[in-house]
């Protein structure tokens, strides 16, 4: 049962952007633009979560790769920025509107990701009909793939989004992609299903400040880029909406009331607050924060 639901939940995030892509072009059409961000790196839109593309010496390292139904797209849309083939997919993290596209991917592709990640995506159906698409090389902390100027750096720094996300960084570019651990300026969702945490995710941000260096541009998982103050800020909101839940608690509110009342602080502007239902929406958040606050 709890199977079918992460499963069904990760499905019904796919579904939102499927909507919102459907609707910039034709009925039933499925676009993905293209986005030029460095000379050998574009990020590509629509379809469930951004898509990095970077073009080595070898061929293409894709970063995540959408919603069902969206690989074949993906790579038609890669064609134009590049004639070089997938050689490489990093996984962010699990959830199927990252992951998706490369069941329809065929040939010598190799896949990444961290260990609870590729653990993650095991225990869903479409991945075990097709185990060709799952990870097959993975890390725990730290990995480096290509060298040179096409060197890749894969960091984990702890849970928060889910307990698998990889904080991908393109060195000689200044630039990383953080998947849904940084998705937009927003309150995050978090999948206690997949092992994230809301209570430790403002310190998994402030490693990741702290811990990587040379960064200046951020893709995000489903916004626009973002810069590395951006991060800071977006740690220290984290870290403000924790102590706030921590007062609701004290204060003997129910998850359903303290998600009535909150207000994003006036320090942050630009930040959002209303979660889609999955995950229990903002009270589901609450809720969990609740309940770690609680086994400590």
């Amino acid at each position: 049962m709890r199977r079918a639901l992460v499963l069904g939940v990760l499905i019904g995030i796919g579904a939102l952007s499927v909507g919102a892509t459907a609707q910039r072009g034709q009925e039933g059409s499925r676009v993905v633009e293209v986005e030029k961000l460095k000379d050998n790196l574009w990020v590509l839109r629509g379809g469930g979560g951004n898509t990095a593309a970077f073009v080595t010496s070898k061929g293409v390292v894709l970063v995540d790769t959408k919603n069902p139904g969206w690989g074949q797209p993906l790579l038609d849309a890669l064609k134009k920025a590049t004639d070089r083939p997938v050689m490489m997919v990093v996984n962010t993290h699990t959830h199927g509107d990252h992951v998706s596209g490369q069941l329809e991917f065929s040939g010598s592709i190799e896949y990444v990701s961290h260990e609870n990640t590729k653990a993650n995506m095991e225990k869903m159906e479409p991945f075990q009909k097709n185990a060709k698409a799952l990870p097959s090389r993975t890390y725990e902390d730290r990995l480096t793939l290509l060298s040179g100027n096409d060197r890749i750096e894969l960091y984990y720094f702890g849970p928060a989004h889910t307990n698998g996300d990889s904080w991908v960084v393109f060195p000689a570019l200044g630039v990383m992609h953080a998947g849904d651990a940084f998705a937009g300026k927003q309150v995050p969702l978090v999948d206690y299903g997949n092992g994230g945490s809301g209570l430790r995710y403002a310190d998994t941000l402030t490693k990741v400040h702290n811990g990587i260096k040379g960064v200046d541009t951020i893709i995000t998982g489903h916004s626009t880029q973002m810069t590395w103050g951006d991060l800071k800020q977006y740690a220290s909101f984290n870290t403000d909406f924790v102590n706030w839940v921590r007062e609701q608690q004290k204060a003997g509110k129910s998850p359903e009331q303290a998600a009535a009342e909150y207000k994003v602080p006036a320090a942050y502007p630009g930040y959002g607050s209303n979660l889609p239902p999955f995950f229990g929406g903002m009270s589901g958040y609450i809720k969990g924060i609740y309940t770690e606050l609680g086994a400590k």
